[in-house]
């Protein structure tokens, strides 16, 4: 190639000479800031201090979707999803459905423990082996209990409640009387002319107490106990009549021994204090009576949905009757009697 003397290249185009120092290899490898080379190193010169080192942005993530209901994993808190709504109703429903099952076998069971505790008496001797134990008195007692009562044991499940509420009820008419004792009595000690009050007062309680255990709680205790058609008669008519009497007691008319509504207002006028007692005596007297009539009904309810009729309770009065060892005697002493006359008669 022929170049000039001062380097340039002899051929170049447009009269341009070539310059060696333009040549982009050796400009790269011109001193500069950023290579430390001997030529720009200055000794006196303070250098800046480093840039802190600043870490990359980082680089924005993708949008993910949420994750679906199957595989997105659950708290332990959070309630699970089990379904849909109809078969979560369904499930309620199923569950609802076994547990009145298992209250039913339930109840069964409690029946049949029942009726094995009844035939496990009656193999030991039946009503020998069951001692009295109604009323609870003391053993030093002269008088022993007259009565065998065990609710739970003698009357089914669904009719337990029932019994119990009448027997409250019969305790609650025994206190109702002896409360009643004593407001005639505090009238009699106002106004003496209040003592055939006072008095009959005093009969209320001794013939009322045990009379009504026996005329009309016995009898549907009973018959709740055997399922007694006959026994249900007897306490429906007597017990109606109870009823009547706890609507005069509450009525108190004056001189019947009753410190109801009537003889309270009657008291009032003569001394406060005594009249406020019969007023309390008075309400009492009527929430018996109002718990009497709702227990009537009820217990009618009850048995006319055991399937009881007057026919039924012919029929037990006409067998308890024939099976009763005195009547048995003496129908067969009329019977003999009257063959002999017979006989002898020409």
């Amino acid at each position: 190639m022929a170049q000039s003397r001062d380097g340039g290249n002899l051929f170049a185009e447009g009269g341009e000479l070539a310059n060696p120092f333009q040549d982009p290899a050796v400009i790269q490898h011109r001193p500069s800031p950023q290579y430390a080379t001997l030529d720009v190193y200055n000794p006196f010169e303070i250098p800046e201090p480093p840039q802190s080192y600043e870490p990359p942005a980082p680089a924005p993530l993708p949008p993910h979707s949420a994750p679906s209901q199957s595989s997105r994993k659950l708290s332990p808190t959070e309630p699970k999803n089990y379904g849909s709504y109809s078969t979560q109703a369904s499930a309620a429903a199923a569950t609802a459905e076994l547990l009145k099952k298992q209250e039913e076998l339930n109840r069964k069971a409690e029946e049949l423990d029942r009726r094995e505790r009844e035939l496990q008496h009656a193999a030991l001797g039946g009503t020998a082996t069951r001692q009295n134990n109604w009323p609870p008195l003391p053993s030093f007692c002269p008088v022993q209990p007259c009565f065998f009562q065990d609710i739970s044991m003698e009357i089914p499940q669904e009719f337990q409640k029932t019994v119990s509420t009448m027997y409250y009820l019969w305790m609650c008419s025994t206190l109702a009387l002896l409360l009643n004792f004593l407001a005639c009595l505090a009238s009699f000690c106002v106004e003496t002319s209040n003592g055939s009050g006072f008095g009959l007062s005093i009969l209320w309680v001794l013939l009322f107490t045990p009379c009504s255990f026996v005329c009309w709680y016995r009898p549907m205790y009973k018959a709740f106990r055997s399922d007694s058609s006959f026994n249900f008669f007897v306490f429906f008519f007597i017990f109606f009549a109870q009823d009547v009497l706890f609507v005069l007691q509450a009525i108190g008319i004056p001189g019947w021994g009753f410190s109801g509504w009537i003889s309270a207002l009657v008291v009032l006028k003569t001394n406060t204090a005594v009249a406020v007692l019969m007023l309390l005596v008075a309400l009492f007297f009527t929430g018996i009576a109002v718990l009497g009539i709702v227990m009537l009904k009820r217990i009618h309810s009850l048995y006319r949905r055991t399937g009881a009729s007057f026919q039924k309770a012919q029929q037990e009065f006409a067998a308890g009757v024939f099976s009763n060892p005195a009547v048995r005697t003496a129908a067969a002493n009329a019977a003999t009697g009257a063959a002999e006359n017979a006989f002898r008669a020409p």
